[in-house]
């Protein structure tokens, strides 16, 4: 008998690996081209819905430390929300270039860009209109032995916001079946020399999405040194270190504690490039980049990459907007976390290189581990 319920046991775990992610219609785009929303679960309680336009994140629901699970970022219910003016990047894939180039223009192989000016007097996030968030990908499910994904494809032609070269794009989601781990890995080849920096630009509230504030939230950044920048959030090139400043969040600190220092500021609270350390995080591959965690709901979110920089947005811009389920997204009540290269390196010679080249590959990973703590272990410094 007890090999009977062994073997059941087997049986129902091969089942539940085997299981494929599951899709339905979330309506269709301004242009008429149908959109789906694909489903994926593991066996921990994490849920992740992601649809075809923008690739983008729309769900993401984590246990907390009762075992309650809510979705934690914010969006939208239907496609209309993310072609609407009220959407900010909630959830997207983000590029062909993603942050800020500035002016719009850069100089590669002898010839000047000139792209869209969306972030007066700069560009922004790939563009205004056929930026990758904005566009439909086609979607390729799969399972494995280590859980569910979904591999989004996209060919962005030669010219398309006014890059050079043919892109083929691949942006894959994949949720750990074992672990409460989601990983998005990003390819792409050019036919001609392009600057390519691709990142999600998923806005988190750990307490759940609609929740008032992320001010109470607790983060830590493996990072010595950030990427100062001029009146217009371009960087001037210097690296600088955070000791002495609001930005130094080598220790686990709350995010209200310092955020008014910098209200007056052109970032207009936190919205800075970091530049990682390099420290690695289990997988030799990878970085460890965040540590976020909210005290009422003990969940927290480790960050670990293979870029060298990350970008921390304290959802400054955020307007009071009615996201899913009518939830209302206040001034500060979430916050984004974008591994990346550094803003406008396309124009800095001394930063890590975003140009890719025919016959290259350009291939970034970033993974978010969800876990819940104990009131007692959450210590931070003022």
């Amino acid at each position: 008998m007890k090999h009977v319920c062994s073997l059941l046991t087997l049986l129902v775990s091969a089942s539940t690996l085997a299981s494929e992610p599951t899709v339905e219609d979330f309506g269709k785009t301004k242009d008429g081209e149908a959109v789906q929303l694909y489903t994926l679960k593991n066996e921990k309680g994490l849920v992740a819905k992601i649809m075809t336009r923008g690739a983008t994140l729309v769900e993401l629901h984590a246990p907390d430390k009762d075992g309650k699970s809510a979705d934690i970022i914010l969006g939208w219910d239907d496609v209309a929300g993310y072609e609407s003016e009220d959407n900010q990047y909630f959830g997207c894939t983000t590029g062909r270039v993603c942050n800020r180039i500035a002016k719009g223009k850069f100089t590669l192989d002898g010839e000047e860009y000139t792209l869209a000016t969306n972030n007066d007097p700069n560009h922004l996030h790939g563009g205004a209109e056929r930026s990758l968030d904005k566009v439909v990908w086609k979607a390729t499910p799969f399972t494995n032995k280590f859980g569910q994904g979904i591999r989004f494809n996209y060919t962005s032609p030669d010219g398309e916001e006014g890059y050079p070269g043919k892109l083929k794009v691949s942006v894959s989601y994949v949720l750990a079946n074992s672990a409460n781990r989601l990983t998005i890995n990003y390819k792409a080849t050019t036919d001609k020399a392009t600057p390519v920096n691709l990142t999600n630009h998923a806005y988190f509230n750990l307490g759940g999405a609609g929740s008032d504030t992320v001010l109470n939230h607790q983060l830590k950044l493996n990072a010595d040194n950030y990427t100062p920048t001029d009146d217009t959030l371009i960087p001037t090139g210097k690296i600088e270190s955070v000791e002495k400043t609001p930005l130094d969040f080598r220790k686990m600190r709350k995010i209200g504690a310092r955020v008014e220092k910098l209200t007056e500021t052109a970032a207009l609270g936190y919205d800075h490039n970091f530049v990682l350390n390099s420290k690695k995080d289990n997988d030799s591959r990878y970085n460890l980049a965040a540590m976020l965690r909210d005290p009422e709901s003990g969940r927290t979110l480790r960050i670990s990459t293979t870029e060298p920089g990350i970008q921390f947005y304290s959802g400054n811009f955020l307007k009071g907007q009615n996201g899913k389920d009518g939830k209302t997204y206040a001034h500060r009540s979430a916050l984004c976390l974008e591994t990346q290269h550094f803003p406008d390196s396309v124009n800095h010679d001394s930063f890590p290189s975003t140009i890719l080249k025919p016959g290259d590959e350009y291939m970034s990973s970033t993974s978010y581990t969800f876990g819940v703590t104990k009131e007692q272990d959450q210590k931070t410094e003022k």
